[in-house]
């Protein structure tokens, strides 16, 4: 090891991983997701992370069965299953927004970036922190609206024809939806303020090269 190698500044863990996750191609294994923030904001990045596994992977699966299960009923057996379009509407709703907090925190939503991408790192950094936190009051504000939809269904006790369960039991994951994902770009807005680069999400890091060294 030479003088210049010891003197050498050490890369940023954060980068490290950012970069080695984004080296998996589209393949995210949220299993082993790892959050950068530190102490109990990491633990609900975590959390969340758990949470968005979990009913996309129960969503996909049941569509997956329900549908196969219909095919099957209706030409081998000559009989549909009757209540299998409720069924996959109601998983459509919970796969919608159990994604959007997904694609939250991947970094993954569409953005229009033409004047941001022109900017300095500087105004991006200030930008990238206005932009998620009032994405996060948004959503925050969205749920607060979906939960009192949620609410007033409930008061009215419709059931569903086919299944007969409440009307309100399939569009209760519209106000977790975006609760989940206001609390993820809260994430990201304190990720940027406590960090020197530009994050898209508190596991995507922006993709420029003069983020560290402006800063040096």
């Amino acid at each position: 090891m030479t003088l210049d190698d010891k003197h050498a500044p050490k890369p940023d863990p954060d980068i490290v991983a950012a970069a080695e996750m984004a080296g998996g191609d589209d393949d995210i294994d949220d299993s082993k997701y790892v959050s950068g923030l530190p102490g109990p904001l990491g633990a609900i990045d975590v959390a969340i992370a758990r949470i968005e596994a979990v009913l996309l992977a129960i969503g996909v699966l049941l569509m997956a069965l329900n549908t196969m299960a219909n095919v099957v009923g209706r030409y081998l057996l000559g009989q549909s299953i009757f209540f299998s379009e409720e069924l996959n509407q109601a998983l459509i709703i919970l796969i919608t927004f159990a994604g959007i907090s997904y694609a939250a925190r991947h970094g993954r939503h569409i953005r229009m970036s033409a004047f941001f991408d022109a900017l300095p790192f500087r105004l991006r950094k200030m930008m990238m922190i206005l932009i998620s936190a009032l994405t996060a009051a948004v959503m925050l504000l969205l749920a607060w609206y979906a939960m009192d939809y949620v609410l007033t269904q409930a008061s009215r006790g419709r059931v569903l024809p086919a299944l007969q369960i409440p009307q309100w039991w399939i569009i209760v994951w519209a106000p977790l939806g975006f609760f989940l994902t206001g609390l993820q770009y809260t994430l990201t807005t304190i990720k940027n303020m406590i960090d020197r680069d530009i994050w898209l999400s508190t596991s995507t890091l922006e993709g420029y090269d003069d983020s560290v060294e402006e800063e040096v």
